[in-house]
């Protein structure tokens, strides 16, 4: 057999019904296991069950023994000294978006370090501070501790003799150190909860599109924030809606009291840090370790600063006091949790996202994978201990984490050697960084921000592949720069949320025909040589049915199918009173040529107010038909009568994945619509568990029978050809007729009250839906 051959090869099989099928394949008997054999399955314990659980919470033990010394060694020493040193500099730039003494940020690139290297599932993340999340860390930590708060009397008078507060720096930042600490420990807390109870998923929730708007916003954020710092203009701390517009206003406004020392250290630092990490991308596939330019930076700042005095000859704001070493543990002030909940929830769950998202793209790379509720786990035990150790929320840094890899690191034990570096900072080189300008970190943060700031150009790309996905960035980050991060991050999840719920109520649909000589279906619309069988219609509906979209595929049917159900039975039934309504009274309304000209539409007594309202739209088809009615008299009379050019009806369920009761019913109703105007109702292609849903709803009965499922499309195709191959499509109606006609008027024609009965069963349907 050739290989054309065996690709056209069909397995000859009957027709399958759901009924058939299942008589002929047996059925899988499946008994769930009791809550008390469960239990004990969960329950239980064992050596090697035991082994597994505590290598699955500390993964360290799982991979440190696999450790090639010889092999990975140099390239983690390598890496985790490159690493450290932008580390360091990182710890001090972003305590500053943190609004915490700048020791406090080398604490927060330690620590963090220790605890993921035994708990992480990465081999490259960089765990610490991050800059959108440690903004977040500021904003909240200024809104809770003011400097209103610790205003206390200067020692000169302001104008007209007035007194001159000055802010109590000293108390002030202990306290922002208390509620960071505190803040971190909730976060912590929140991510241990999150990791124990397998919610890992929650971060699905935050989409690529929603990401980067809200990345992007908070990278606007920091630039402000450290724009402020760089002119080192003060401001006040404003918080909550608008406030990065009113910051805004107010540098404008101030910005006469601009620092000039501090401005060109920063434009120069600026400009240099950017230019040279241009060359590192440019060449980042010649040079082995990319330049640590912000190192050589901070060096010559330092020297610069100390030299010529800065801070006294032109007041620059400097890092000044630097204790070294460690600072004792520190318990969470617990009553604080109740006002913190929210911003720890926001950060816990940005942080996770960040984390989670640059781990996964290094394992990918790498060819490992990472676990999403460990990472939780992980993370939430790094910020409880960093939180003992006076720390502020950690996470990862995006240019951090890029270092560590791209320099070689194969493993967390570069991030030891990233925390040896960060270590010797803390208890020994710290100092020496005191005279280092403000404005000089800002500018390493600003140099930092190119990546999110570059993420803008994502928007046309994704207006073209998903116009919905590119609307959800825009509204995230306006939402979070305009509202603050917190709650435009929830703003953005709404929204993402709300355009999943009416993309759910306004799915797709498709009229389907099939290929020539083949059991493929496709949209007729997108394929000139696909053609929809004689008599009938297949109808596709891609999407879960439910309360929400029921009315929207009701809409849809109509339009597939050419007809409204319910009108022409409307008609169809008045037609055939009107009919018995003549026979019985042996009168007959005719014109001058003696035919009675479409009934229901040029016959004033049987023209209702719903038929001349009747929408082109809405209009059913109808056709002339003869009809003896005067039995005196050979002359025909002519009525019209709905004209309905489909004999069956297919519902392709392939693509729904689930059905309400709603839905159910509702479909109920439909089969029941068409069957009574002699037009078949199959469902070919679905899902097991949707007929478990139909079975489980009452939904087959007496009139609905489960033969009328089928396992696929062209079997419900077969099936209806071969039911229909003789039927002329008017015989049901003209049976009608002819039995008025026989029986002289006394033919019973179906009562009204079914129609009543259905309009009721649709609007409570309704009611229950809304």
């Amino acid at each position: 057999m050739s290989r054309q051959e065996f690709m056209n090869y069909m397995v000859a099989r009957p027709v399958y019904s759901e009924p058939s099928f299942e008589a002929d394949n047996e059925k899988n008997i499946i008994v769930p296991k009791s809550l008390r054999e469960r239990l004990k399955n969960t329950c239980s314990c064992s050596t090697k069950k035991a082994l597994t659980a505590v290598k699955s919470v500390v993964p360290v033990i799982n991979w440190l023994p696999k450790y090639r010394v010889k092999e990975w060694l140099p390239s983690d020493v390598i890496s985790g000294l490159s690493t450290g040193l932008v580390a360091t500099l990182q710890g001090l730039a972003f305590a500053l978006l943190a609004s915490v003494p700048a020791a406090y940020g080398l604490y927060s690139s330690f620590f963090p370090l220790l605890t993921y290297f035994i708990l992480g599932t990465s081999k490259h993340l960089s765990a610490g501070p991050f800059p959108v999340t440690s903004l977040m860390v500021g904003i909240y930590v200024q809104s809770a501790v003011p400097d209103s708060n610790y205003l206390v009397p200067g020692n000169a008078t302001g104008p007209n003799g007035t007194i001159a507060y000055t802010v109590n720096t000293a108390a002030r930042d202990t306290d922002r150190v208390t509620v960071s600490l505190t803040l971190s420990y909730l976060c912590g807390i929140l991510q241990l909860m999150y990791g124990i109870l397998q919610i890992g998923f929650i971060a699905r929730y935050l989409s690529a599109p929603l990401v980067g708007g809200f990345t992007t916003a908070a990278a606007f954020q920091v630039f402000v924030t450290q724009f402020r710092t760089l002119l080192n203009v003060s401001t006040k701390n404003y918080n909550g809606i608008l406030s990065i517009v009113y910051t805004l206003i107010e540098i404008f406004q101030r910005i006469g009291t601009t620092n000039i020392a501090d401005l060109i250290a920063g434009l120069l630092t600026l400009i240099i840090c950017s230019v040279v990490k241009e060359i590192n991308d440019r060449f980042k596939h010649k040079i082995p370790v990319p330049i640590p330019i912000e190192i050589f930076v901070t060096i010559v700042a330092t020297g610069v600063s100390y030299g010529v005095n800065l801070e006294k000859k032109y007041n620059a704001a400097i890092v000044k006091h630097i204790p070294r070493g460690f600072l004792p543990p520190r318990p969470p002030t617990v009553t604080m949790f109740s006002d913190m909940i929210g911003a720890a929830f926001s950060l816990s769950i940005v942080g996770y996202a960040v984390a989670v998202s640059v781990g996964k793209v290094y394992a990918t790379k790498h060819d490992y994978t990472v676990d999403g509720n460990q990472e939780l786990i992980a993370f939430g035990l790094t910020n409880i201990v960093g939180g003992a150790f006076s720390c502020f929320f950690a996470t990862t840094a995006l240019s951090r984490t890029a270092v560590q890899e791209s320099t070689g690191g194969k493993t967390q034990v570069a991030s030891m050697f990233c925390a040896g570096v960060v270590f010797i900072a803390i208890v020994a080189v710290g100092s020496l960084l005191e005279p280092l300008q403000k404005s000089v970190l800002a500018a390493i943060v600003i140099a930092n921000l190119k990546g999110m700031f570059w993420q803008v150009f994502d928007v046309p790309v994704l207006w073209r592949q998903n116009k919905i996905d590119a609307v959800i960035w825009v509204v995230t980050c306006i939402a979070s720069i305009l509202l603050g991060l917190d709650l435009g991050l929830l703003a953005g999840i709404g929204f993402a949320l709300i355009t999943v719920v009416v993309r759910a109520q306004f799915p797709t649909t498709a009229t389907l025909g099939s290929a020539p000589s083949t059991d493929v279906y496709k949209n007729i619309k997108r394929y000139k040589t696909v053609l929809e069988p004689e008599g009938i219609k297949i109808f596709r509906f891609s999407c879960p049915m439910f309360f929400g979209n029921i009315d929207f595929f009701k809409d849809k049917l109509k339009k597939a199918v050419g007809f409204d159900a319910v009108r022409v039975y409307n008609k169809r039934t008045k037609a055939l009173r009107k009919i018995k309504k003549l026979i019985k009274k042996g009168q007959l309304r005719t014109t001058k040529n003696g035919v009675l000209a479409e009934v229901g539409i040029d016959n004033e007594g049987y023209e209702t107010e719903e038929d001349i309202e009747e929408s082109e739209e809405n209009r059913v088809p109808t056709k002339e038909v003869e009809v003896q009615v005067d039995w005196n008299s050979n002359i025909p009379v002519k009525v019209a009568v709905p004209q309905v050019t489909i004999h069956s009806l297919i519902f392709d369920f392939s693509a729904v994945s689930f059905m309400d009761v709603v839905a159910v019913r509702s479909l109920q109703v439909i089969f029941k619509e068409f069957t009574r105007i002699d037009v078949n109702v199959y469902v070919g292609g679905y899902e097991d568990h949707v007929i478990e849903k139909l079975e489980s709803c009452n939904f087959f009965n007496d009139k609905i029978k489960k033969d009328n499922c089928f396992v696929t499309v062209h079997d419900a195709v077969l099936h209806s050809q071969n039911q229909n191959m003789y039927k002329d499509l008017q015989d049901p109606f003209f049976e009608k007729i002819s039995l008025l006609q026989e029986s002289k008027g006394e033919y019973e024609i179906p009562e009204d009250d079914l129609e009543d009965r259905l309009d009721a069963q649709d609007e409570a349907l309704r009611r229950l839906a809304s």
